[in-house]
């Protein structure tokens, strides 16, 4: 049976983790791991490139692939659905939309998305609730020109961002996380203290270069965010 990209992904890796390989190493070149596991090379060159994404090795045309001095790591993040979020932790999930409404996209989202003028959006604010708790504020925009389907959605039953996972695709995000200080608003929203910190993220997505959504979702006190890599 010929080799998998698997096993030649595994046997790569133990040559490097093992110390065959250290730093610096220049790792054969395609053909060469090609005949020794007796596959095609195409094979290789997609163990090669997941060792590439993973940091452990540098690929460089004409030049060939080599160990990397130091390891690069990235965290990776999901874009979760609130709802999954609570009930994976045990808890009972509930969902309340706050308010909806068709606007114009004020000067500060059209700047951020590059939105044209007079561009139509929706405006959702929405709150979910883990076992009856305030879990997470959500502030959405949605571009219409985009998405026209959201503006004959209720958004009653279910949250926009598990409409939009189901209904849009996305092919470019960019979220950012920050500390925030609560508002009245929030403070009364998350039931916490006016001035409290709270975790915020915000996240832009575009589909083939136009916006669909922006998002910026607050936490209840306390909230943890956990990735790996």
């Amino acid at each position: 049976m010929s080799a998998t990209y698997r096993d030649i992904k595994a046997h790569l890796l133990g040559k490097i983790t093992q110390g065959d390989w250290p730093p610096g190493s220049l790792l054969p070149n395609e053909v060469e791991i090609a005949q020794q596991f007796g596959c095609a090379r195409a094979t290789v060159n997609r163990a090669m490139r997941e060792l590439a994404d993973d940091g452990l090795i540098e690929r460089r045309r004409k030049t060939g692939s080599r160990v990397r001095m130091a390891p690069v790591r990235e965290a990776r993040f999901s874009i979760p659905i609130v709802r999954h979020e609570i009930e994976n932790q045990g808890s009972e999930y509930r969902y309340s939309l706050v308010s909806s409404a068709v606007t114009t996209a004020p000067d500060w989202l059209r700047a951020r998305l590059q939105l044209q003028n007079n561009a139509q959006v929706l405006h959702l604010v929405c709150m979910h609730y883990a076992n009856g708790l305030p879990f997470q504020h959500e502030d959405r925009w949605i571009n219409l020109a985009v998405t026209p389907d959201a503006q004959q959605a209720t958004f009653t039953e279910i949250g926009p961002n598990e409409w939009l996972i189901a209904a849009v695709p996305y092919s470019t995000a960019e979220i950012s996380f920050q500390a925030a200080q609560a508002d009245p608003a929030l403070a009364a929203y998350l039931d916490c203290q006016q001035g409290d910190a709270l975790f915020q993220v915000e996240r832009s997505t575009w589909w083939e270069g136009r916006a669909v959504t922006f998002v910026r979702m607050t936490h209840h006190r306390g909230y943890r965010m956990t990735t790996r890599y």
